[in-house]
């Protein structure tokens, strides 16, 4: 289970605009968004890197 959904409502981002930054699809992100895939840890960094947070953040609760 990863937080990218808590992580992008915290900091008012949409998944368009994430999936953007990612030159992915809307669909690839969304499947992450809604854990039902979860990203490569190079496109975990990629989007810790973009959203400006600790990449531990994306996966572990306790930490926010």
């Amino acid at each position: 289970m990863n937080r990218i959904k808590e992580v992008l409502e915290e900091k008012n981002i949409k998944q368009t605009w994430l999936a953007e930054k990612l030159d992915k699809s809307y669909n690839m992100v969304n499947g992450y968004v809604q854990n039902r895939r979860q990203p490569k840890l190079e496109i975990l960094f990629q989007i810790a890197d973009i959203l400006k947070v600790d990449a531990k953040e994306l996966i572990d609760s306790k930490l926010h």
